[in-house]
């Protein structure tokens, strides 16, 4: 594994590990800085820790990563998600509380592709389809 970064992270890496439970999602990015970027300007989320090799991110309820590609160099993901575009394609990454409507907004002041914008859905959500720099598609949805 390639790392960027210098000096000791937040907590070692095992310590992390153990402390997760339930669902997570690990994203690889191009581009650490370009991904928090859109998530914490455009979603409103907190950075938990960032480095150039990997950020942890919290919003919502819900806490995830981002893993920058030249961490997985030697990892069997690394060839098959550095061919594909947009990574996020089939995917719906979902942020239930964030309002579509001013994510929207900010996704279009920054110059973010909107794949859809803020709707009422049938099932009593209104969200909207916003598209990172990796092609990943979030999904920030209130009650209607």
């Amino acid at each position: 594994m390639v790392k960027l970064r210098s000096g000791d992270p937040w907590m070692p890496a095992p310590e992390y590990g153990h402390s997760l439970k339930g669902l997570t999602i690990n994203l690889l990015v191009k581009n650490i800085d370009a991904a928090v970027a859109f998530q914490t300007n455009v979603l409103h989320t907190e950075i938990v820790y960032q480095d150039p090799d990997i950020a942890v991110l919290k919003g919502y309820g819900g806490e995830w990563m981002l893993h920058a590609d030249h961490t997985f160099q030697e990892h069997p993901l690394h060839d098959l998600v550095c061919e594909i575009p947009k990574r996020g394609l089939g995917v719906e990454i979902r942020l239930h509380g964030c309002d579509p409507d001013e994510a929207f907004e900010r996704a279009k002041d920054c110059g973010y592709e909107v794949l859809a914008p803020p709707a009422d859905k049938p099932h009593g959500l209104r969200e909207a389809y916003l598209v990172d720099v990796d092609g990943y598609i979030w999904v920030p949805d209130t009650p209607i």
